[in-house]
């Protein structure tokens, strides 16, 4: 093992440990996928509370960190930061053989490690509306068969029947045609997010949802999140609705996604045609 491969195998490890795991399958995902390959050369800007910060030089091992890398420092979008994404992939559960939907791919880094769970037998569909990161996560991606990426919204339009769709981009409603896309017992986990102030997105829960009929959804939250928001996927009145409901500090309680029915007392949020409930 070369010290980069140690450096990102530790990485993997202390990922998945944070999240609760044992060794698993995950943990490989992460250790098989280099992450600088998806971040672009070196050195990296690096996210803080104070700003981006440089890397001080373009060794690799900088970042196997659970750090925020810029993907596009003037527009603030960043490669997300691996804790979270190990505890939300984790919740997702992804299969072999198993199609996947990642919707706001970025340049594919997520899209990779999703790719090593499905594994040859499986597939990951991926959707990246910015042109300049969509063209860099089809170069990334390219050598990896059981991988497609489009250039254009996964917030629109119709997509293909999954087993899971992963979302990185904050949305303010679970579209329909995510729902629709699941199969059954599908699962969709995306960021349920309010608007922010000024250039700084909103607090919110990324949100798992199982699919148990075309009307009714478990659901849970798996994690606060804090996320660029998702084109095509926002509403400002709904966003207002959510704001209100976190503040009410009962987001635990969330069992199950309606839609196409009427809320009921048990509703935590309610937006177009769907609402969540603590029962």
């Amino acid at each position: 093992m070369t010290t980069l491969e140690a450096h990102r195998t530790f990485f993997a490890e202390l990922l998945t440990a944070n999240a609760g795991m044992p060794k698993c399958r995950l943990t490989s995902a992460f250790a098989a996928t280099p992450r600088e390959r998806y971040l672009g050369p070196g050195p990296w800007k690096v996210f803080t509370a104070r700003g981006y910060i440089q890397t001080p030089s373009d060794d690799p091992a900088f970042i196997y960190q659970d750090i925020v890398v810029a993907l596009d420092e003037e527009h603030r979008i960043n490669n997300g930061q691996p804790a979270l994404h190990a505890v939300c992939l984790a919740a997702l559960n992804v299969n072999e053989g198993e199609t996947v939907i990642h919707v706001a791919a970025g340049t594919g880094y997520y899209t990779a490690v999703l790719a090593e769970l499905v594994g040859p037998t499986g597939k990951v569909i991926a959707y990246e509306i910015n042109p300049n990161l969509a063209q860099r996560a089809i170069r990334n991606l390219s050598d990896l068969p059981n991988v497609t990426v489009h250039s254009r919204s996964g917030a629109e339009g119709l997509l293909p029947d999954c087993d899971a769709i992963y979302v990185s981009a904050g949305a303010t409603e679970p579209l329909n045609i995510w729902l629709d896309a699941l199969r059954p017992s599908g699962r969709l986990l995306f960021p349920l997010t309010p608007d922010g102030i000024g250039e700084m997105p909103g607090l919110g829960g990324m949100l798992l949802a199982t699919r148990i009929t075309d009307e009714r959804f478990n659901a849970r939250f798996v994690s606060p999140v804090m996320i660029i928001p998702c084109i095509g996927a926002r509403d400002s009145e709904t966003a207002k609705k959510l704001a209100e409901a976190y503040r009410g500090g009962d987001a635990r309680k969330v069992r199950s996604l309606r839609r196409r029915t009427a809320p009921d007392e048990t509703c935590w949020c309610s937006g177009n045609n769907w609402w969540l409930s603590t029962s």
